[in-house]
């Protein structure tokens, strides 16, 4: 299979909740007002130490998107999905930026997420 690249990030860093693999600095981070099927999500600019998967359509609470899954390099989890296109022109902002799933990363304090806490969602997301 070959010698697997990681990179390291120095900071605040969001990290796989599986195998603490980096995948964000804190600085990257746009907001934390985003919602999937499992809860909260947030949309980050950048990210590191993933795969992406195929595109495919998806029909969202905030219309059609292009998007294409995103997995942990080092243990395969799916973590998220990659905007590729919005097809909503109030949507354009998304294009090109990552939604990583809350309770499948350890927060820059170190700490977990679980999918049963009780806080309001501001912002939509996947249906």
């Amino acid at each position: 299979m070959g010698r697997l690249f990681v990179i390291d990030l120095e900071g605040l860093v969001y990290s796989c909740k599986h195998c603490h693999t980096h995948f964000a600095l804190s600085n990257d981070l746009i907001s934390k007002s985003f919602h999937c099927k499992h809860g909260r999500a947030y949309l980050f600019d950048n990210v590191v130490n993933v795969t992406i998967g195929e595109k495919e359509h998806r029909v969202m609470m905030t219309g059609w998107h292009t998007v294409a899954d995103i997995f942990c390099v080092s243990c395969g989890s799916l973590v998220g999905w990659k905007y590729v296109i919005a097809y909503e022109k109030s949507q354009k902002y998304k294009e090109g930026k990552f939604i990583i799933e809350r309770f499948k990363v350890l927060g820059p304090d170190g700490g977990g997420y679980d999918m049963n806490q009780d806080e309001p969602m501001i912002g939509s997301d996947e249906e």
